[in-house]
């Protein structure tokens, strides 16, 4: 049940750039309540009693040692958070599951096994299924009982999933349908007994199916010899005349596309706390790995590029974690979770591609700290490394959702759901302004003007043509999610300030705000000088140095108090 008003203000999806915020508005984690703080507990003991002992095995492919852990998880409740009780589910809110899954994400094969499972493999039919669907299947999913399983991927549709091949006939008869085609890089395939199967009705409508595992006709490929994520499960399922039944095709005909973008949304959405909580167990076992290890007459956490990558993974990881429940409490707040995240789908998007890349960052200054062992398997941080790569795969590559989020922001404009138009004609005209640089700057509202200038100047030259120019488009995402992360973190600090935690949020915001800024100008210039030239070229450039003015702060001695402080805890900070 959630913990947030539906009644409570908010933006609405992409209105970041338009307005700005009270920093009481967000959801953050100092928002947690009593209820939430318990499930984070029952995690973390979870994961200790249950995982840890069981860790190598899984790592080593052992299928049924997973199962066994997650039928364990299963009796907490951790596997249907969002479940309704009358499902055999907690009936907890978005947030706590974000929650759980930050807490399982310290090894990423049993957090494959977990997160296809709770998310992809239950969703599906919690939100759009029929009475009767969930009263047959959910209570065998949210016990362990079954495993489950999303079929949406195939060999020659990746991230263009409305490719697919793969067909649905129905029987003379109508009492079923006849399944036909091929899945790959499906996750739990090894072991799940249901299958949230995506095909195509006469080869055209796409459309979605529960389809069991004994069925006749199913088969499931080999393991398939993965980089990372080593013990998860992930095979290719083959459909070969397999007979499903007519009651069960999931939600309508020629709506599956429905279904898949709306899970991917929450998916993108989950996979920040899975990477959050991924970087914040790197970071920890660096700060004890660099306490004692020693080098040149002392422990190398005395030093300073140690101490700074100790500190900049802490940073960066404050912003994916702020972005990440922020979003969350957004979509929790809309009072309709699965409406939520579809108003909220490019900012599910920014959390899935900033995520990913923290924690990209963080696994590889994490090997670095640790040198040669960071190289050797003995080694957490080598399997980190390892498994962080998939997720800027999963849930569409990284290059797509930097492509869709502004799109579907331009779309939002043209609808008239966003005034975008009018942000930045405001902005061209505040240019006329005798009063621009009077005062301090304020390097998120300077932020939001430069990626509403480089919108502006981007469509203007491109119009409708505009999606052709991937690179242009890309760049303008990087614009926007950056401010989207610098508003995060700087209303996030704002909340801190009456706290013991004030002084290092402070420097969390100095740093993070400057270094933020410098991407959005970086992006926006190669905006600019993709879409104007000349006379023009220079004037938008003159534009950008004056909106990308700030006062520079000492980062050096913030990140050391901030690197201090984490070797003096043993963890991350906030």
């Amino acid at each position: 049940m959630s913990t947030i008003a539906p009644t409570t203000p908010t933006l609405k999806g992409g209105e970041f750039l338009i307005r700005s915020v009270d920093a009481r508005e967000i959801f953050t984690p100092e928002d947690f309540t009593e209820e939430h703080r318990a499930i984070a507990r029952t995690t973390d003991e979870f994961w200790n009693k249950e995982v840890v002992p069981n860790l190598e095995a899984i790592q080593h492919q052992d299928h049924e040692a997973a199962a066994r852990v997650l039928k364990k998880s299963a009796e907490l409740g951790l596997t249907a958070v969002v479940v309704p009780e009358s499902y055999g589910g907690m009936e907890m809110d978005l947030i706590s599951a974000m929650i759980v899954a930050e807490g399982l994400a310290r090894d990423g094969s049993y957090a494959g096994w977990h997160g296809a499972h709770a998310g992809i493999g239950t969703l599906p039919l919690l939100l759009f299924g029929t009475e009767d669907q969930k009263q047959k299947y959910l209570p065998k999913l949210t016990s362990g009982e079954w495993i489950g399983a999303y079929a949406l991927t195939e060999p020659h549709a990746g991230s263009d999933a409305l490719a697919a091949k793969t067909r649905a006939d129905l029987s003379e008869d109508g009492s079923h349908y006849v399944l036909n085609g091929s899945k790959m890089w499906i996750t739990n395939a090894g072991k799940a007994d249901l299958f949230t199967v995506f095909a195509k009705v006469n080869g055209e409508q796409f459309t979605a199916f529960l389809v069991e595992r004994n069925v006749a006709g199913l088969t499931v490929g080999q393991e398939e010899k993965k980089m990372g994520i080593k013990g998860s499960s992930t095979c290719a399922v083959y459909f070969d005349n397999v007979r499903v039944p007519a009651s069960n095709l999931l939600g309508e005909t020629g709506r599956g596309h429905i279904i898949a973008f709306n899970i991917l949304n929450l998916g993108r959405l989950k996979l920040g706390p899975f990477a959050v909580g991924g970087s914040k167990n790197v970071i920890q076992s660096c700060i004890k790995y660099a306490k004692e290890r020693n080098a040149f007459g002392g422990p190398i956490a005395r030093f300073g590029v140690i101490q700074y990558k100790l500190a900049e993974m802490m940073i960066r990881t404050f912003a994916a974690e702020t972005m990440s429940y922020r979003v969350a409490g957004e979509v929790e707040r809309h009072g309709d979770v699965l409406k939520g995240a579809e108003e909220f789908a490019i900012e599910c998007s920014y959390v899935k591609v900033f995520a990913s890349e923290v924690l990209d960052y963080v696994v590889d200054e994490g090997v670095q700290i640790h040198g040669g062992y960071g190289y050797h398997q003995d080694y957490m941080v080598e399997r980190a490394y390892r498994d962080s790569r998939i997720n800027r795969i999963f849930e569409g590559t990284n290059e797509i959702n930097r492509l869709l989020a502004t799109g579907m922001l331009l779309k939002r404009a043209m609808r008239g759901q966003l005034p975008l138009v009018a942000a930045v004609k405001q902005v061209q005209d505040e240019l006329l302004s005798p009063s621009l640089s009077a005062g301090a700057p304020d390097l998120v509202a300077n932020a939001r003007k430069i990626t509403l200038i480089a919108l502006g100047v981007a469509f203007q030259r491109f119009r409708e043509k505009l999606d052709e120019q991937q690179e242009v488009v890309a760049a303008l995402t990087d614009c926007a999610m950056n401010t989207f992360a610098m508003e995060s973190v700087a209303l996030r600090c704002e909340r801190l300030q009456s706290t013991p935690k004030a002084a290092f949020a402070a420097d969390v915001r100095d740093v993070f705000l400057r270094d933020a800024l410098n991407t959005v100008e970086d992006s926006a210039r190669m905006v600019l000088s993709a879409a104007s030239e000349g006379d023009a070229l220079r004037t938008n450039m003159a534009v950008l140095r004056r909106f990308a003015k700030y006062d520079p702060v000492d980062s050096v001695t913030a990140r050391r108090r901030l690197a201090t402080r984490m070797l003096e805890t043993g963890r991350y900070l906030f």
